[in-house]
């Protein structure tokens, strides 16, 4: 359990600090991070650190994909988490 709660950590962590980078990057008109590499990093975890990286940064607001479908696994994912605990 310790080994998963340090990776949902680092997961969530990473996929705030990718949304950040992405936001720069599209402010400066640098090359981007895909769409299905930010939502991937999502479905692998960390889904709280990419909403939370959305609205800090506000980055993807207004792509209904990233608007619905993060909350969506989020809400999966706890789904998931509390079935299994």
């Amino acid at each position: 359990m310790t080994y998963f709660l340090i990776y949902l950590a680092a997961v969530n962590f990473a996929a705030f600090v990718m949304y950040g980078i992405d936001k720069k990057k599209a402010i400066r008109g640098k090359w981007r991070t895909p769409e299905s590499a930010l939502l991937g990093i999502a479905i692998a975890g960390g889904s709280l650190g990419a909403w939370a990286g959305m609205y800090a940064f506000r980055h993807k607001t207004r792509h209904k994909k990233f608007v619905i479908g993060v909350p969506l696994v989020i809400i999966f994912q706890a789904a998931v988490f509390f079935l299994v605990l």
